[in-house]
C-alpha cells in the first residue's frame, strides 16, 4: 500500500507567539545594529514529520528547514527499539546571538514513534541589545510514541533567552520532553554562573480538541531574585526539567516505580509530582554536572519507555 501524501498541520492549528509582548522581555527590545531581528541565516525554521511506512517501520516522511537548523539524516542505532528513527538537530549558525529567533514542529502521526535530540549542548551567547528566542510545537497524534531528549543549554554572561512548547498530545500517545539548563559556562575564566540576564521558560499541554491541560513557566533573572536561595537552586549549578504525557494508567505506574531523594554525597536531588488533568508526571532534577544529571534523566525515560513499550532505553554512547 503507497504512502499518502504527508498532511502537514494547519497553520491556524498553531497560534502566533509573540514574545515582544512579554513583561520580562520588555528591558531587551533594541533592535541588533549589526543584523536586525529575522534577518536571513537568523531566522531558523525545522519541520520535522514522522509516521509509519507500509512495513510498520517509523519513518521521517516529511521535512522542512530553514538556515541555521539542519536536520541530519534519521539513523536507527538504538537496539531496544531498532525500528525507531534517531534524529539530532543541529545548528550551522553557531551559538544563538542577538535577535535570533528558532521554530521547531515536530509531528508524530498515529502509531509512529521516534527519538530526537541534539547533536551538542545549545550555547546562548552574550548579548547587548536583544534576545533570542525559541518556538516549538510537537503534535503526537493516536498511540504516538516520541521521546525529545537534547543536550543541554549553556547561558553565557549576559545572555537573554525565551522559549514557548506547546505539546498537543492524544490522550493514548506518550511524550517524553526533557530540558537540561546550566547554570552558564562554570569553568570559564574565573566562573560565570548565573550571570545571565534572562531565561523565561514556558512549557502548556493540550489535547487535539484544544483541551488546555497545564501550563507551567518559570522566569529567572537572577539580578533581581538570587538563585542561590533555598527553593531555588541553592548550592545547585545544573536544573532538568522532564515532562511526561502518557495515558494516567501509565504514569500511576511511572511514579510508583520512581522515588524522589536526596543524595549529599553524590550532590544530586529528584523530584516528581503528577500533572494536572491526568495529563501524565513532571520530574525534576537538580545536580552540579551535566553528565550525573543527563544520566537520571535517561533513566527516568527508560522506566517510561518499559512501560508504554515494554523496552529499556540502551546505555548512552560514551563519547555523548
Amino acid at each position: 500500500m503507497p504512502l499518502q501524501p504527508f498532511e502537514k498541520l494547519k497553520d491556524t492549528t498553531i497560534p502566533e507567539v509573540d514574545f515582544s509582548t512579554a513583561r520580562e522581555m520588555q528591558p531587551y527590545l533594541t533592535e541588533p545594529p549589526q543584523m536586525y531581528v529575522g534577518a536571513p541565516g537568523k531566522h531558523g525554521y525545522l519541520r520535522l514529520g514522522f509516521e509509519l511506512d507500509p512495513r510498520g517501520k517509523s519513518i521521517l516522511r516529511d521535512l522542512d528547514r530553514r538556515v541555521p537548523l539542519i536536520a541530519q539524516q534519521e539513523l536507527y542505532f538504538d537496539e531496544a527499539m531498532p525500528e525507531m528513527p534517531c534524529l539530532y538537530i543541529l545548528s550551522s549558525g553557531g551559538p544563538n546571538v542577538d535577535g535570533d529567533r528558532y521554530q521547531q514542529d515536530i509531528t508524530v502521526r498515529k502509531d509512529a514513534f521516534a527519538w530526537v535530540s541534539t547533536g551538542a549542548a545549545t550555547k546562548l551567547a552574550e548579548m547587548r541589545y536583544n534576545y533570542s528566542g525559541m518556538i516549538q510545537n510537537i503534535v503526537l497524534e493516536e498511540n504516538a510514541y516520541l521521546e525529545f531528549m537534547p543536550e543541554p543549554v549553556i547561558p553565557c554572561k549576559h545572555t537573554r533567552f525565551i522559549s514557548d512548547t506547546r505539546l498537543n498530545v492524544h490522550p493514548t500517545a506518550t511524550v517524553f520532553y526533557s530540558e537540561i539548563y546550566m547554570g552558564g559556562r562554570k569553568y570559564y575564566k574565573d566562573g560565570e554562573l548565573f550571570q545571565y540576564d534572562i531565561l523565561s521558560v514556558c512549557s502548556h499541554g493540550e489535547r487535539p480538541d484544544g483541551e488546555q491541560l497545564f501550563r507551567e513557566k518559570f522566569v529567572i533573572d537572577p539580578n533581581v531574585v538570587p538563585v542561590r536561595q533555598l527553593g531555588v537552586m541553592g548550592h545547585y549549578d545544573v536544573f532538568a526539567n522532564v515532562i511526561v504525557m502518557t495515558p494516567k494508567e501509565n504514569a500511576d505506574k511511572i511514579y510508583e516505580a520512581t522515588d524522589a531523594f536526596i543524595d549529599r554525597e553524590k550532590n544530586i536531588a529528584v523530584g516528581i509530582t503528577h500533572l494536572p488533568n491526568d495529563a501524565g508526571l513532571l520530574f525534576k532534577v537538580l545536580g552540579m554536572e551535566p553528565g550525573p544529571v543527563k544520566k537520571i534523566v535517561r533513566e527516568f525515560c527508560s522506566k517510561v519507555r518499559m512501560q508504554v513499550k515494554g523496552k529499556p532505553v540502551p546505555p548512552e554512547f560514551p563519547w555523548r
